[in-house]
């Protein structure tokens, strides 16, 4: 019997549910009438969409997630992988086929300036083979590529020791032990690593000896001080427990398992029908050791759900990081932090566990930022093909509503199954749009005719003045008319011009790089943060406020988050055609709050706990 504090939270989502669903029937009279028809055909099968919709096709009959460009429009990317040197390096996973859900997920990006020379690098998690894993092939290997400062990239993972050759699938990027150095943990099918960085180009791996290595089916990572003693601790999500001694089978002959069908045709089974793989908390004992606090703190996920996406991020503004994990094909976690080194599940209770119909969503990224300019962070999750990808709308207390019907998100992402996600302000008007890296899971896709495709487009919605998000139009020849498998995305301003860029993980291929080539003359600030002695030294979890042109924006110094990946961790403030900054506000992790005097606009500014202002 469950407890009674969880019925109570299920009682009281369902009253909000009820509630929430008499305001979407008459904000659909508008917005939704024009939605996707569903088709009669109930789902089955092992991950979790909603019904399935009738096929949407281009003006060429190809399936709308790899069509529907245009020949003439704005040019926001350009794909430079090549041009960068990228294209040295290929993901691998399995095989072609896809035939068991490990070989289907994909792999992460990290964003990261590994040798602090004021550059960002990339880090790419490979996956892996049978074949590899027994000893009977080479493995595939991560890249950590440097940036040469002049738009090229050169890969050096072998040389700096990162290489992992383990299936890989995430990885989150921290200064775990206050060094003044960027860390990498890797999560991995079996043991995962622990990256520590040597200050000479080169990394360790101490996972065993930190005692965070694990042994099965890692997914998501984030580091966040939860406790407050100003040394960063680590979350891992558990996916699925794997066994390759014995294998999920689609059944035999006419016989077919109900967990390994779409649309009625047999695919990779799962997850569900797999037994899930438990989530870890680990507390930073300040020693190069952890500790798991998973079942004290109560985020070990009892229920056994898939977790995806993590990341820990303030959600209801109280000074102390909260944790959200995104689960597939089963609820999300909200987790409020009680400040005593344990957590609240307020997943349902929020309204984050479950979609506006009260059902559970495929969550594979989480997006998390400001889109409303009010100080409050909102969330956004990619999920399964056949099904919109919901937008929650922070209440302003921690509470969740997915508006995105109202939005205009949710009927053109229907068809498109997502992975990576990021609120990016493009053109540096000051309002934060949405990216997001599509690609299906099933190879099948491109062999029935289910109005979608293996290989998918990248999308970019453009975010009018926090109230709606209108489809920047795919031109043809652009990196958003990229027909990729793309897996993990993380944005960051890769070239020190104050525009963000995005690199993608495509599966089976060569990675992405979209240079952000959008011909505004909007200005902008990036801030690079560093915290005093009672935070951690690379103030991870602290939140910036920009003032600049009658605009008070916040952004967030976050570990981990889209999917499976790390975006740049200097917070990036558009200012339109503001050319004086206000005010700067920072929200130091230890509870400090300082202002900051910055003079000009257009330039990277390093911001130092303690040097500041303190005021209310």
């Amino acid at each position: 019997m469950l407890p009674v504090r969880i019925l109570a939270a299920m009682l009281e989502s369902m009253i909000k549910s009820a509630v929430r669903g008499l305001l979407f029937l008459c904000a659909c009279t508008l917005v939704c009438a024009q939605a996707p028809t569903p088709l009669k055909t109930p789902p089955v099968g092992g991950q979790e969409a909603s019904s399935p919709h009738a096929p949407q096709m281009d003006a060429q009959h190809r399936p709308i997630t790899a069509g529907g460009f245009v020949k003439e429009g704005p040019v926001v990317f350009e794909d430079v992988a090549a041009k960068a040197g990228l294209d040295v390096w290929t993901h691998k996973m399995g095989t072609p086929e896809k035939k068991y859900i490990i070989e289907t997920k994909g792999s992460g990006v990290c964003l990261l300036d590994y040798d602090n020379d004021g550059w960002l690098d990339i880090y790419m998690v490979n996956g892996s083979t049978l074949d590899a894993l027994t000893g009977k092939a080479k493995a595939p290997h991560a890249a950590l590529f440097h940036n040469n400062h002049d738009g090229t990239f050169t890969e050096v993972a072998e040389k700096a020791g990162v290489t992992n050759e383990r299936w890989g699938f995430g990885c989150a990027v921290a200064d775990y032990d206050n060094d003044g150095w960027p860390d990498i943990y890797v999560s991995n099918f079996g043991k995962n690593r622990l990256y520590h960085n040597n200050h000479d180009g080169t990394f360790t791996d101490v996972a065993e000896k930190a005692g965070v290595q694990l042994g099965n089916w890692s997914s998501g990572v984030t580091w966040g001080d939860y406790d407050g003693d100003g040394k960063l601790d680590l979350f891992v999500a558990g996916y699925i427990h794997w066994d390759w001694n014995h294998l999920p089978s689609s059944g035999e002959g006419n016989e077919t398992n109900a967990f390994c069908t779409f649309r009625g045709e047999r695919v990779a089974c799962g997850p569900r029908g797999l037994k899930g793989e438990p989530d870890h908390l680990f507390h930073n004992n300040g020693d190069g050791t952890f500790t798991d606090v998973s079942e004290k703190a109560g985020v070990a996920d009892k229920a056994g759900y898939y977790g995806l996406g993590a990341v820990f991020v303030d959600v209801n503004n109280d000074g102390k990081t909260d944790l959200l994990v995104g689960d597939d094909s089963t609820p999300n976690y909200m987790y409020i932090n009680n400040g005593n080194g344990t957590f609240e599940d307020d997943s349902y209770s929020s309204g984050y566990a479950l979609d506006e119909a009260g059902r559970e969503t495929a969550s594979m990224g989480l997006a998390v930022g400001d889109y409303q300019n009010n100080g409050n962070v909102d969330v956004f999750n990619t999920t399964f093909s056949d099904d919109y990808k919901p937008l929650y709308h922070n209440d302003g207390d921690g509470n969740m509503t997915d508006i995105s019907y109202q939005l205009g998100i949710a009927e053109i992402s229907v068809p498109f199954l997502s992975w990576g996600d990021a609120f990016m302000d493009y053109d540096n008007d000051g309002w934060k749009d949405l990216l997001m890296s599509d690609g299906h899971v099933y190879p099948e896709a491109d062999k029935y005719a289910w109005g979608t495709s293996w290989k998918e487009r990248p999308m970019l919605f453009h975010n009018i003045d926090g109230k709606k998000f209108v489809p920047v139009p795919a031109v043809e020849g652009t990196g958003l008319a990229a027909v990729i498998a793309g897996r993990g995305m993380a944005v960051g301003d890769l070239f020190n011009s104050g525009q963000l860029d995005a690199v993608i993980s495509v599966m089976d291929g060569h990675p992405v790089l979209l240079k952000n080539v959008y011909p505004d003359h909007n200005h902008w600030l990036e801030v690079k943060l560093i915290g005093g002695p009672k935070s951690p030294r690379d103030a991870t979890g602290a939140k910036v406020y920009v003032t600049a042109g009658g605009m008070r924006q916040r952004s967030d110094d976050l570990s981990g988050g889209s999917y499976l990946s790390n975006n740049d961790q200097r917070p990036h403030f558009g200012l339109g055609k503001a050319t004086k900054i206000d005010d700067v506000e920072v929200h130091w992790p230890d509870g400090m709050m300082e202002h900051f005097s910055v003079d000009g606009v257009d330039k990277i500014v390093t911001l130092k706990e303690g040097t500041g202002t303190v005021k209310k």
